[in-house]
């Protein structure tokens, strides 16, 4: 199947958005098909506000028409609402083409916790954006109930997975005083990092990452362990030599750091929210908590074996394969997703 990815989410841009895109990618070259991405460095580009260091495609609707003329799509998939992807769900409705989408991020939530905003805009501009298409994908049961009560149509699920031979407990090799807490990910206002960092809590703290709000915090909180951006078996031996992964982050739609973290052998810690109640539920693998630091502390009984055998549960091949059952031909546009899709 030729499978036509118009994503405004793409490297240089380091996310877990970005790396569950290139994962499925991979996956599904790895199962026969032919993908064509189509991103923002295609394209003369403008800084994001806020985000100077992403890049927004300017005007991007002629790149995306020539990328469907010339690669001639099976499918089309749309994850994320910017400029790219308004040009996408333009075009395909312009062509009477069906197209998926999949929803990544909660703009409105953030925008209420972050300004005190009233989160109605940023959730209807969503929605007219994601209910033009044929399905709407999503990782996990909280956000699909929220999303049928907000009026999203459509919606089916698509999990993820980790790669569990680069996520693996490594020996630890770093000279820190124990126990070392940690977090790993984008270092910016909307992961909600100072929680963290502001927590009473004995031994070491460690960030791994980087973002626009590293250098004031570096400076704001000098006894921080900052090991800066890592990736793939580097960032897995970092995470490797946390005692406790804190996750402070309120409005993720996953997490998959969470899942990351626990292929490593590390328990984790958390609030009770989106993305990290969907993964932990039920399972002894962490404590979510609205008081983080006691989830943190009372994390530091539970034995690394148990979350590295949780976190063997979660399978990208799996995940890839329900994004192809979600797909829907282009030209079954009156059609919904989940009688449609592709099957391996």
């Amino acid at each position: 199947m030729r499978i036509l990815l118009a994503t405004d989410a793409w490297y240089p841009q380091v996310n877990g958005v970005v790396r569950s895109l290139d994962t499925t990618v991979g996956e599904l070259k790895d199962l026969g098909h032919t993908v064509e991405i189509v991103h923002p460095d295609q394209t003369r580009t403008m800084p994001m506000p806020g985000y100077s260091e992403i890049r927004l495609a300017w005007r991007p609707r002629r790149l995306v028409g020539a990328a469907m003329d010339r690669f001639k799509p099976d499918a089309v998939h749309v994850p994320v609402e910017g400029p790219i992807g308004w040009a996408a769900r333009t075009e395909c409705r312009k062509r009477g083409w069906a197209f998926t989408t999949s929803f990544h991020t909660r703009v409105g939530t953030y925008i209420r916790q972050k300004y005190g905003l009233p989160e109605g805009l940023a959730f209807a501009i969503q929605r007219r954006f994601h209910n033009a298409g044929a399905g709407v994908m999503v990782q996990a049961d909280t956000l699909e109930r929220e999303l049928n009560e907000r009026g999203f149509h459509n919606i089916v699920r698509w999990g993820r997975g980790v790669d569990t031979k680069t996520f693996q407990p490594y020996e630890r090799t770093l000279q820190l005083e124990r126990p070392v807490f940690g977090y790993v990910g984008r270092v910016s206002s909307e992961k909600n990092i100072e929680d963290f960092l502001r927590l009473d809590l004995p031994g070491t703290k460690m960030v791994v990452g980087d973002g626009p709000e590293r250098m004031a915090l570096e400076e704001k909180y000098p006894g921080v362990y900052w090991a800066g951006y890592k990736s793939g078996e580097a960032l897995a031996r970092h995470y490797s030599e946390l005692d406790v992964f804190v996750f402070a982050s309120r409005f993720e739609t996953f997490g998959l750091v969470v899942l990351e973290a626990l292929a490593c052998g590390v328990p984790v810690a958390a609030y009770p929210v989106h993305g990290p109640i969907d993964i932990m539920r039920g399972a002894e693998v962490g404590l979510l908590d609205d008081d983080l630091k006691m989830a943190a502390l009372g994390s530091l009984e539970i034995p690394s074996d148990r979350c590295r055998a949780f976190a063997e549960q979660f399978s990208w091949r799996r995940a890839t394969e329900q994004f192809l059952e979600n797909l829907v031909p282009i030209r079954q546009a009156a059609r919904t997703a989940g009688r449609t899709g592709f099957h391996c």
